[in-house]
């Protein structure tokens, strides 16, 4: 499927976190969510992107918006992963890759000369009514919870 674009409804999910429990969009009604998809638990892109979005999560709660992020792996991974950067937002575990693929970040890649299909880094906020407001694609890590933010902060500003 292709990315969801601005202004389209987001689909719904139903995912379990690192501690089993199942996150739905619908759950979140009223606040911003943002879901930002990455590639795999615990390598040096991802934490750095998920140890940004733990950084900014003061921030991200003062404004009510939930952050969510999303990858392929199991549970029990996302577990081992919040855990040893004490990350304390949800790590979502779309193991079937299910949800990846409504929101088109299932893609095919490409790594030495080999294809691949996996995560490409994308996030997208979506608004209190469910609607996608804003995307982002090709992430830079290191400055991307602050430029979401941003976007968050904009969002409860009109």
């Amino acid at each position: 499927m292709a990315l969801i674009d601005p202004g389209m409804k987001a689909p719904a999910f139903a995912l379990p976190d690192q501690d089993g429990t199942i996150h739905r969009l619908a759950d979140h009604k009223g606040h911003p969510v943002v879901l930002f998809f990455y590639p795999k638990d615990d390598t040096s892109g991802c934490t750095k992107e998920a140890c940004g979005f733990q950084e900014a999560l003061p921030d991200f709660t003062k404004v009510k918006a939930r952050v969510f992020g999303i990858s392929i792996l199991d549970t029990k991974s996302k577990a081992k992963f919040a855990s040893k950067y004490g990350l304390t937002f949800p790590l979502l575990a779309d193991e079937d890759h299910a949800v990846c693929e409504q929101y088109g970040v299932w893609q095919e890649k490409s790594m030495y000369g080999r294809k691949y299909m996996g995560i490409a880094r994308v996030s997208y906020l979506i608004d209190g009514a469910g609607t996608v407001v804003r995307r982002w694609d090709g992430v830079k890590v290191e400055e991307h919870a602050a430029e979401v933010l941003e976007a968050v902060q904009a969002l409860g500003a009109k």
